[in-house]
């Protein structure tokens, strides 16, 4: 596994259980899914993610882009 697939798979899984503590729980977890969504946004604008700090931490290798 590379950085950006981690980064994929953790931010789909947080929005994911953020929907589905949403509907099983309380409508106040979709305020997760939106904070999510405006990190992603600032992420690609700025190049500042925590998670890819965590991810390269834990040695992950990095690829450029998709393949």
């Amino acid at each position: 596994m590379t950085v950006e697939r981690g980064i994929l798979l953790v931010v789909g899984a947080l929005v994911l259980a953020s929907v589905l503590l949403a509907v099983y729980s309380n409508l106040n977890w979709l305020w997760l899914t939106g904070l999510l969504g405006a990190h992603l946004m600032q992420a690609s604008v700025t190049g500042f993610c925590p998670v890819v700090m965590a991810l390269k931490k834990l040695g992950l290798p990095q690829k450029a882009g998709f393949s």
